[in-house]
């Protein structure tokens, strides 16, 4: 067991303060390392690192920021595996799911590696007679990534490398769940390279996050998480008047037409509602069978019956168990909820073990049908192993059902007809479609484009969206007079 240290102006340090947290490992809820909440002081000290490092790293040439971000993406490669053991061991996921965790952020360290291409600006020539306009993309300063225990990889990998390509410094608050994760990224990026004071990362609570948010000297904030903290970090931050990104809750919903391929239609609700215990906000929780195709809830059920939780280095094991003992008792309770409701339970996770680890945080798969919109597992995000199953009749039916629900992160369709498939896509009111793709997460070189209460602000993580969250457009008009320009045989010109 160890405390987990603070980075501070380049240098791991052990925090001074008396309040630490516990992180477990959620297979027996053993601790095994102590985060820190940082002191308002360690607070200050991050910060002030950051913003003395932002008045040398802004005028950093873009190249030489690209080469940090390539020596640090082979560095992530090199450390693929190791990474992956970390964030398996304080996660639970196994380490096929935390390998996946691990690559999804090294490919958005690719894209910011390609930053001299995209922070050019725009340019024409004669708006008014001999006067040009062009425009330059320049840093905003400090900026800060809030991050969740879900992802602990991927979501810090989704900030801070964009935000330091663009010329920004950062404070990174990772979740005190599985902060041995982000520190490790956080060395590794050190190694690469970067000057102190570039990244910084701090731990806590809530009185750090609110220390950060109503800071004078933070310029833009990036966070992850629930509906309720998206919501007041979105206006603790604006009010501050800090630019925003939140991205919270959701209910995605799989739409399958009768004309789909069943096996892959069946396999990939599988996969995409109980993989990493059901912990993702782009988790299909909800099928929505049209017509004949509620005929494959049966045999979506026994495929379901075969997926078992387990350790992290259990090769046989579909997932591992959720984060905390907390959220273990909070989807027992929406399970319950479900059965009290009239929802009929065709298989019920609630007593799931993995022997020699009763202890842990273990939820099998679980699925209902005869689901309804008043129940409170529709309503609900339950970010557990539970699936619930829907049916319609139409079409018109399911795109209706989908758009009335309050969010809009993710959704998908399952059908062979392109005339479906354009419809859907077009009519959905949802931020990221998949076409016979479970969970369509675009690649970075795209944006993360959640809608309605999935997210909070303007732009989005990643892709083009990202750069202009991290940066200010800067437009110049610009005239020169020919009477200026020097004349003679012997005439020189100093450049310097």
């Amino acid at each position: 067991m160890k405390n987990v240290p603070l980075l501070i102006d380049g240098e791991f340090l052990p925090s001074q303060s008396q309040q630490f947290i516990d992180v477990t490992n959620p297979a027996d809820n053993s601790v095994i390392a102590k985060a820190p909440c940082a002191t308002d002081s360690e607070m200050e000290r991050a910060i002030a690192s950051a913003k003395a490092a932002f008045e040398t790293w802004k005028e950093v040439a873009l190249p030489e920021r690209a080469r940090v971000m390539m020596r640090y993406q082979q560095l992530l490669k090199e450390h693929h595996d190791e990474l992956a053991e970390i964030l398996a061991k304080e996660t639970g996921k196994t380490f096929a799911d935390a390998k996946g965790d691990v690559w999804r952020g090294i490919e958005v360290v690719e894209q910011a590696m390609n930053v001299p291409a995209l922070m050019m600006g725009e340019t024409a020539e004669n708006v008014a007679r001999g006067i040009d306009t062009y425009s330059y993309i320049q840093p905003l300063g400090v900026c800060v990534g809030i991050t969740p225990f879900n992802f602990p990889a991927m979501i810090p990998l989704w900030m801070f490398p964009m935000a330091i390509a663009c010329g920004n410094t950062f404070v990174l608050k990772p979740s005190e769940q599985d902060p041995m994760t982000p520190i490790r990224l956080a060395e590794l990026f050190q190694q690469a390279g970067a000057p102190k004071g570039v990244l910084n990362v701090v731990h806590g609570g809530k009185d750090q996050v609110n220390h950060l948010l109503t800071h004078p000297d933070i310029k833009a904030v990036s966070f992850v998480g629930s509906v309720p903290v998206g919501q007041h970090i979105y206006r603790t931050a604006t009010d501050n008047m800090k630019r925003a990104q939140c991205f919270a809750g959701a209910k995605n919903h799989s739409v399958i037409m009768p004309d789909a391929n069943k096996a892959q239609v069946i396999s990939n609700l599988v996969g995409a509602s109980v993989g990493a215990a059901g912990q993702r906000c782009m988790a299909i929780s909800v099928a929505v069978f049209v017509g004949d195709s509620k005929d494959w809830i049966e045999e979506l059920t026994e495929q379901l019956r075969t997926v078992k939780p387990g350790l992290w280095n259990d090769e046989s094991a579909g997932y591992g168990p959720l984060i905390s003992p907390q959220a273990k008792a909070r989807v027992l309770s929406m399970i319950q909820q479900g059965k009290d409701e009239g929802a009929t339970c065709l298989l019920d996770g609630s007593d799931c073990t993995v022997e020699g680890y009763e202890s842990g945080n273990w939820v099998g798969p679980t699925l209902f049908t005869d689901v309804t919109e008043e129940m409170a597992i529709y309503q609900q995000e339950i970010f557990g192993p539970v699936l619930c199953c829907v049916t319609v009749d139409t079409l018109e039916e399911a795109i209706a059902l989908v758009n009335r629900n309050p969010y809009g992160n993710g959704t998908s369709i399952f059908t062979a007809s392109g005339a479906a498939a354009r419809k859907y896509q077009h009519e959905v009111e949802v931020g990221q479609v998949g076409i016979n793709v479970p969970i369509p997460v675009p690649l970075p070189f795209f944006s993360f484009t959640g809608w309605k209460n999935s997210f909070f602000g303007d732009l989005h993580a990643y892709g083009k969206q990202a750069i202009r969250f991290y940066s200010e457009t800067k437009t110049i008009t610009a005239r020169w007079f020919e009477d200026d320009i020097p004349k003679g045989p012997n005439m020189t010109i100093n450049l310097r």
